[in-house]
């Protein structure tokens, strides 16, 4: 069991990372460089990027998860309280993430990518990059959240 208590954090913080490091490269480098081009770059670009995003980001997102989860039981069956609630912490701030990725982000990507696959500009485009725009603080806020949690397991076990 003490084996796990150290691998499945570490495993569970590298996987969140990767999905942390897709929404701050978006807000520190996609939203600024995206606003200077015009509606049909912005649909084409953001409906490749949604597109890839959307295909290869799942399995870290899953595994961050999943790993968090297991991470938490089995500090709790080896009585590693604080690694426990750390991993706990992590979990619960990535289902709140994903909630937000389902209600707000999904439905904007499927949008720009089926605009971006029919190589037609979206008229609403600045409106769908803004709105998916303004929920990347709070989703960049709860990955860093969760690999905040992540690396306190990490360290407590």
């Amino acid at each position: 069991m003490n084996i796990l208590i150290h691998v499945l954090p570490g495993i569970a913080v590298l996987t969140c990372s990767a999905v942390y490091g897709a929404d701050l490269f978006a807000t520190i480098v996609l939203r600024p460089a995206l606003s200077e081009v015009d509606d049909r770059t912005l649909t084409t670009t953001m409906g490749h990027v949604h597109k890839y995003g959307d295909q290869r980001l799942p399995l870290p997102f899953v595994l961050s998860v999943v790993t968090s989860i297991l991470s938490g039981a089995a500090a709790l069956v080896a009585g590693r309280t604080a690694v426990a609630l750390a991993s706990l912490l992590a979990a619960a701030a990535l289902l709140c993430w994903i909630s937000i990725y389902f209600r707000v982000s999904a439905p904007i990507n499927r949008a720009i990518r089926a605009a971006a696959a029919e190589k037609t500009a979206l008229p609403n485009v600045r409106t769908l990059q803004q709105r998916w725009d303004r929920v990347v603080p709070l989703r960049l806020s709860l990955q860093a959240t969760a690999v905040a949690a992540l690396c306190t397991a990490l360290a407590l076990a």
